[in-house]
């Protein structure tokens, strides 16, 4: 995928979104831009699917992924997320989105410390 370097966990984009002074900061300290940044399917489902979510949040959310590359779940992906369920004991979600910054080979950015030392463990 060129040009992409990054996978924003759904609590990174939850952070942009309401501009997290902890999530901008580390945005700006890694100098990142949008368009090197991905999410995954997972994610835009995590997003989503909040039952008090208002219809200009949802078209904000969405305006916000749609500057970003959209990676969906495949073979390779499944595999990879089963495996490392069994190894780490991670939930379904977590694993989804770790298994798809290794299969893509890009940084996954994640305010989730048990889940970014885990995801370091694999590269």
């Amino acid at each position: 995928m060129s040009g992409i370097k990054y996978l924003l966990d759904t609590n990174i984009i939850i952070g942009m979104y309401q501009r997290s002074s902890a999530v901008l900061a580390l945005l700006a300290d890694k100098n990142i831009s949008i368009n090197e940044c991905a999410y995954c399917s997972i994610t835009k489902m995590e997003l989503l699917s909040f039952s008090t979510i208002t219809e200009s949040e949802t078209v904000a959310i969405n305006s916000l992924l749609d500057r970003m590359a959209y990676l969906s779940i495949d073979d390779k992906i499944e595999e990879l997320a089963i495996k490392f369920r069994r190894t780490h004991k991670t939930k379904l979600p977590d694993s989804i989105i770790a298994a798809s910054a290794q299969a893509y080979h890009i940084e996954l950015l994640t305010l989730d410390k048990k889940l970014a030392a885990k995801v370091n463990l694999i590269e």
